[in-house]
């Protein structure tokens, strides 16, 4: 019990460290190399009154891009990050639930202050590659749907279409970040989806270089 509850509070040191000072130049420098996020939300297809939660939502450029393309929808964030929080409060101002939690056991009254059924939407954007349980928080987010919810998961892809010294050098810089690219990803979303009955489509950026997955839980009628 020990080791589970000190591994999340060593992650969230680990990211703040890094963060602390990147945070601030985030938005700027990410633009360039991290692809689909926007053809993430371009494909959530919300309606007003629905609730949007960004996992690991950084620095909340997504969830401001999100509120502007889809008006009307209740957006939430959390992220492990105290100090990736700051920035997101102050681009986000009001109509935002914030808060801090752990992607892979976040309990939505601890950190919302209220319980919540379900999601309509829940995002995870190039998150996955930092979170040492990712498999953990893809099938936490499922459980978090309600019923006809959407699960969006965008990442770095297998970069099997860029020539081989190219992608190792990428493989390298990306480790300095703590980032390393999730190849089983396609896999694990095609047994969550068919472990709960769920349609699942999926995208593959051009080289290989982002991987999009979209998991549909099933409706009540």
């Amino acid at each position: 019990m020990g080791n589970d509850s000190a591994q999340p509070r060593g992650h969230a040191a680990l990211m703040d460290s890094v963060y602390q000072g990147q945070r601030h130049i985030y938005d700027i420098t990410r633009k360039y190399y991290l692809f689909g996020r926007d053809t993430l939300i371009e494909g959530l297809d919300a309606r007003p009154g629905m609730r949007v939660l960004e996992v690991a939502c950084g620095t909340g450029r997504n969830l401001v891009k999100m509120r502007k393309r889809w008006p009307g929808v209740q957006v939430y964030g959390l992220d492990i990050s105290s100090q990736m929080l700051k920035n997101a409060r102050k681009a986000l101002g009001g109509g935002a639930r914030l808060g801090e939690g752990d992607a892979c056991s976040f309990e939505t009254g601890a950190v919302f202050g209220e319980e919540i059924a379900g999601f309509d939407r829940i995002v995870l954007s190039y998150s996955l590659s930092m979170i040492p349980d990712w498999q953990g928080a893809v099938a936490h987010a499922s459980r978090q749907l309600a019923p006809g919810g959407e699960l969006h998961l965008v990442d770095f892809g297998d970069l099997s279409g860029m020539p081989g010294p190219l992608a190792s050098l990428l493989h390298r810089w990306l480790a300095k970040f703590h980032v390393t690219t999730r190849s089983q990803l396609p896999e694990l979303a095609a047994d969550i989806a068919a472990e709960r009955g769920m349609h699942l489509r999926s995208t593959r950026g051009k080289l290989g270089y982002f991987q999009l997955h979209v998991l549909k839980a099933a409706s009540l009628d």
